[in-house]
């Protein structure tokens, strides 16, 4: 996995898996453009990547702001090479009838509209230079359902049926898209949560244990990479093997 002489974008990469896939191609000699909310963290990060590394603070809900971002990342890092689209929100937890449109729209927005809207306005010119690769990240929610999160799980659903019609539309030209999908991974998040609440998580898991986020990082940097040149239109789970069983 060589990325020298490639530019990748990375939006949710002020931390988590979006900051660890960002290390993993800056360490095999890719120059990365980071996108997230906090720009603190956004400078911390590019000044430990080192030359090469870019970063533009930006909420992907607003379509507009996104736009600009990713045009100032082509003019400030040249072509894009690959897109991570890794941005998304969680939504709150309330049954169907109690959720409400505003908050279902919220979390479509970013985790649905926000990469369509990415994918829409990079496209083009990666289909022009007969090149390109599109990931984003789904979830486990992709492919089973959850009681009492509608807005996510129709959400990561539907972030997978994106990016098979997408990777369809975009194979005669070179470029590829997949969807890289989390299990149970140790970020920020997972950090917060009481030590008993991490050890029943963790036995749900097959491998009896959470990823990491460089776990998740190495597969992503895979599918970002020219060794991932015949793979396009996939569903690739970094699960310790919960997608395997009847049940979690």
């Amino acid at each position: 996995m060589d990325f020298t002489g490639k530019h990748i974008v990375i939006t949710g990469a002020s931390s988590g898996i979006g900051a660890a896939t960002a290390r993993a191609i800056a360490a095999r000699g890719g120059a990365v453009t980071l996108m997230a909310r906090r720009a603190e963290r956004l400078e911390a990060l590019a000044g430990e990547l080192g030359e090469g590394a870019g970063w533009f603070a930006v909420d992907v809900s607003d379509g507009a702001a996104q736009a600009a971002a990713l045009d100032a990342a082509v003019k400030a890092g040249g072509p894009m090479d690959g897109l991570f689209l890794n941005a998304g929100t969680g939504g709150s937890f309330a049954a169907v009838e109690d959720y409400g449109d505003d908050a279902f729209a919220q979390v479509l927005n970013v985790n649905l509209t926000a990469p369509y809207r990415a994918i829409a306005q990079v496209l083009p010119a990666m289909k022009a230079r007969g090149r390109g690769a599109i990931l984003v990240t789904g979830s486990l929610a992709s492919e089973r359902g959850m009681a009492n999160n509608v807005a996510y799980v129709a959400s990561k659903h539907a972030v997978l049926g994106l990016a098979r019609a997408v990777a369809l539309e975009a194979a005669p030209h070179g470029v590829r898209c997949n969807c890289v999908v989390p299990g149970f991974i140790d970020t920020e998040m997972f950090a917060a949560l009481p030590p008993d609440a991490l050890e029943q998580i963790a036995a749900r898991v097959p491998q009896g244990r959470t990823g990491s986020a460089d776990e998740l990082a190495a597969v992503a940097a895979f599918l970002l990479s020219d060794a991932a040149s015949h793979v396009t239109g996939q569903s690739l789970a970094v699960d310790g093997g919960v997608l395997g069983t009847l049940s979690v």
